[in-house]
């Protein structure tokens, strides 16, 4: 796996994809810095979803603190928060 910005983005972009696909919704058109709650395109079910999937690939376990819209509210916010937990930037 590859811990680049880039890559982070498009593997999450996928999950988000994947997850509101499950209820009818296409997120192929998400933007980075898109606020991902606010699309509406999943719901608080599929976002205990992405975050046990976040936890569980990017090997992160999340402190209740950590989980917030300044950490993981954009794809870009979420590769940024990989990074810098993983020390690369």
């Amino acid at each position: 796996m590859s811990l680049n910005k880039e890559a982070i983005e498009a593997a999450i972009k996928a999950r988000i994809v994947e997850i509101a696909a499950e209820t009818g919704d296409d997120a192929s058109e998400l933007g980075v810095d898109e606020i991902i709650p606010a699309t509406g395109l999943i719901d608080s079910t599929g976002l205990l979803e992405l975050i046990a999937w976040y936890e569980k690939t990017y090997q992160i376990p999340l402190a209740q603190e950590e989980i917030n819209i300044d950490n993981l509210g954009t794809l870009a916010r979420m590769a940024d928060f990989v990074l810098r937990k993983k020390g690369l930037i």
